[in-house]
């Protein structure tokens, strides 16, 4: 089976095709802005370079968040009017907390896992998981203190694109393993799709908003 994956909430536009496990494409660039143009664009180049068709593409999995407000409704509404052009095509909505949680490998889990994701703002978005991989928590947007008194007295692996600037002042945590990066892995969005594939239990993409985006009133 075909799948393609693929992710514009964050600082990158992330496409993988693959054909069961095998990978057959990938495009990954990283950019600030243009990332909902640059997916129709590039999955349609990809599609052509292997000479596929959309109805050859078996089930889509796409990262609905949380992210950039323009960047998570564009991967959402994509994934969706391709299931309208192939209705028989299988969707999966995968989140960015059960994307960047894969990064961290069996050996490294700790008690508490925390997935902690850039807001460009004072807070962040995170969620907690146990050992197992297990949620332990909603998702939810925190600040600095609250994550804090969440994690004290237990021993705490970090993950995701906020970890960095999370660190960027003494935490004076218990901390077994560390990892970041600038923007997810599209792969861990395929292994978690896949996850969803192999439970037949697929999570139609919804996006998964924190908190209302930014707007500012035009000026008078």
């Amino acid at each position: 089976m075909y799948t393609l994956s693929f992710d514009t909430t964050a600082a990158a536009c992330s496409i993988l095709l693959k054909k069961n496990d095998q990978e057959v494409s990938r495009y990954v660039e990283s950019m600030e802005f243009g990332q909902a143009e640059a997916l129709i664009v590039k999955t349609n180049d990809i599609l052509k370079q292997n000479n596929l068709l959309f109805a050859d593409i078996g089930a889509v999995f796409v990262c609905v968040g949380p992210g950039s407000f323009t960047g998570v409704r564009s991967s959402v509404s994509a994934a969706r009017t391709f299931q309208l052009a192939c209705p028989n095509l299988l969707l999966g909505g995968i989140s960015a907390f059960d994307a960047w949680i894969l990064d961290i490998k069996p050996e490294e889990m700790s008690e508490i896992n925390a997935v902690i994701i850039e807001t460009k703002r004072e807070d962040f978005y995170i969620q907690l998981f146990d050992i197992e991989y297990n949620k332990l928590t909603p998702p939810q947007a925190l600040t600095y203190d609250d994550i804090i008194d969440m994690l004290k007295h237990k021993k705490v692996s970090l993950v995701g694109d906020g970890v960095e600037r999370f660190l960027n002042r003494p935490s004076g945590l218990a901390l077994q393993s560390i990892k970041f990066g600038d923007f997810l892995s599209i792969e861990n969005i395929w292994q978690a799709g896949m996850r969803q594939y192999e439970n037949k239990r697929f999570d139609y993409p919804k996006p998964l908003y924190l908190r209302a985006p930014d707007v500012t009133l035009p000026k008078r």
